[in-house]
């Protein structure tokens, strides 16, 4: 394991000491509030889904049926992110991490700002589902590299001993934009009457995000380049080499990381990445989707109590995430990795018996306990981690394939079954317990398996493992 000393020892040669504390800071404030655009849009969007869109751009005289088109709009765009994120990333590994986190941002503010613009069935008829899913289309291709970028660009700009904690304000990002877009809806619904809303009152929330769209687009136009991008032995003028120059250049000079790097592929680097992700992922789809409606519909608990349990849990994030980040700087990623997961195996029996309970008090302590530990905690580390693994070469493009598929994957398929379980079992509780249990022994697994990856050379062109 890689010391915060050792990693004081090599500060000298930390591409980042190329870059001021001003430098730091923008590049800081640029991917939290990139992944807070992202997540804001994507909120802004479920919740206008849920509500009011069924009603505008469906024409179905069936409501429950309009209900299902609107939700499956909403899911397209989860379809887009694993192609965006491709095409972003691989573009972001051969011109740079600033060029591609610009367009991503311009792309998706843009179709979350026109959503607010657009025409109702009332209005044109078919053509305003059509609208909407092209730019919910747009939304989520640009969104799918977005937070990716996010975690290379902190990872890649932070000091070596200072990189948990900075690329933790990426997983802050999400925290926030998630409260602003639920708060914006709430306000929306305590003082204007349901038929303005319905109205035009809905338009608000989406044409208002051109003004944190403008002020982030504003925020990266001032950010340099990844210093370790810029140190990158294959990059000449700021565009990275083809294979066949790589190999030609490092056989001149005798490179072995690079021809290392050319000649094994990063097969190990992968599937811990992949199920370090697949583990949080898997939790966050059970807990912050799924395990609110259990609260809601299977136990009955008064409909204001998941709201409100999601805002407290998420305002304890807010500490949560940096002290973990914090942490995986002192002792280590790998070992936080294996801590985390540990105790979150060991607390899901009693917090979920703690929320089974129906009593108020106990689904607050049971819920906010789970959430933190076995999906904030796990996010934090994630985002520093999985850019930390791979090898300078291509860490955009396997980050954000890792990511969005394993997330497609463990999101897709984990609520779906849990619900069908738990009806099958008449509402017990066992089903939740034992496919949280999976999901995050997939993510100890993986850190258990893997090598000590903190605070190894991101120039290094060669993965982790």
């Amino acid at each position: 394991m890689t010391t915060p000393q050792q990693a004081a020892s090599t500060a000298a040669a930390d591409p980042a000491a190329k870059r001021s504390t001003g430098d730091l800071v923008r590049a800081a404030v640029s991917g939290w509030l990139g992944t807070a655009l992202e997540f804001m849009d994507f909120q802004l969007y479920s919740l206008a889904a849920a509500l009011v869109f069924n009603q505008l751009f469906f024409g179905s005289t069936d409501p429950a049926m309009a209900v299902v088109l609107a939700m499956a709009t909403y899911g397209v765009g989860y379809i887009a992110r694993p192609i965006g994120a491709v095409y972003f990333a691989r573009m972001g590994d051969r011109i740079g991490r600033k060029k591609v986190l610009f367009y991503t941002i311009l792309l998706m503010g843009a179709a979350t700002t026109l959503i607010g613009v657009l025409p109702t069935y009332a209005q044109v008829g078919v053509l305003a589902p059509i609208l909407l899913v092209i730019l919910r289309l747009a939304q989520g291709f640009g969104a799918g590299a977005e937070i990716s970028g996010a975690g290379v660009m902190l990872s890649e700009y932070a000091p070596t001993n200072r990189r948990g904690i900075i690329a933790s304000l990426v997983a802050l990002g999400t925290n926030c934009g998630t409260l602003l877009a639920s708060g914006i809806w709430a306000i929306l619904l305590a003082v204007m009457l349901e038929s303005d809303v319905i109205a035009w009152g809905w338009r608000i929330p989406f044409i208002g995000s051109a003004v944190i769209m403008i002020f982030a687009i504003w925020v990266r136009m001032s950010v340099k380049e990844s210093p370790v991008f810029e140190e990158r032995v294959d990059v000449v003028d700021g565009v990275a080499m083809s294979r066949e120059q790589m190999v030609e250049q490092a056989t001149a000079t005798n490179d072995v990381r690079t021809l290392e790097s050319l000649e094994r592929k990063p097969v190990k680097a992968f599937l811990v990445s992949f199920f370090l992700r697949f583990g949080q992922a898997g939790n966050s789809g059970l807990i912050q989707t799924y395990l609110i409606s259990f609260i809601t519909v299977t136990l009955a608990v008064q409909k204001g109590v998941g709201a409100e349990v999601v805002i407290v849990s998420s305002l304890v994030g807010f500490a949560t995430i940096p002290i973990v980040g914090w942490l995986g700087d002192r002792i280590g990623r790998r070992r936080m990795y294996i801590i985390m997961s540990s105790i979150s195996l060991v607390l899901i029996v009693p917090t979920m018996l703690a929320i089974a309970s129906k009593e108020v008090g106990w689904i607050f302590v049971g819920y906010v306990v789970i959430h933190n530990v076995s999906v904030l905690g796990l996010a934090s580390m994630e985002n520093i981690s999985i850019p930390e693994i791979f090898g300078a070469r291509n860490r955009y493009t396997l980050t954000a394939i890792v990511r969005e598929i394993a997330a497609i994957i463990a999101t897709g398929i984990g609520p779906v079954i849990v619900a069908a379980w738990v009806a099958a079992t008449t509402g017990s509780v066992v089903p939740i317990m034992i496919l949280m249990g999976l999901f995050t022994a997939s993510a100890l697994i993986a850190a258990l398996v893997a090598k000590e990856w903190t605070g190894r050379d991101l120039t290094d062109p060669r993965a982790a493992m």
